[in-house]
């Protein structure tokens, strides 16, 4: 239930970043597709930075010396 609720305020948070942040009125006629393109690119590059840091992470030698 946590981590449902977790992902639930993820999708709030980033939702209100990006209005906020383009200055979307969401009741304008056609507000509500821009905010879902702009959405799908912000969740994109998110989970392209996760896969470049976690390729960097598992490139390093985690061997104590």
């Amino acid at each position: 239930m946590k981590f449902l609720m977790l992902i639930f305020m993820f999708f709030v948070l980033s939702g209100l970043l990006i209005i906020s942040n383009n200055n979307l009125n969401l009741g304008d006629h056609g507000k509500f597709q821009e905010f879902g393109s702009l959405w799908i690119k912000w969740a994109e590059k998110i989970s392209s930075n996760l896969i470049s840091v976690t390729g960097h992470a598992v490139g390093l030698d985690w061997n104590p010396e």
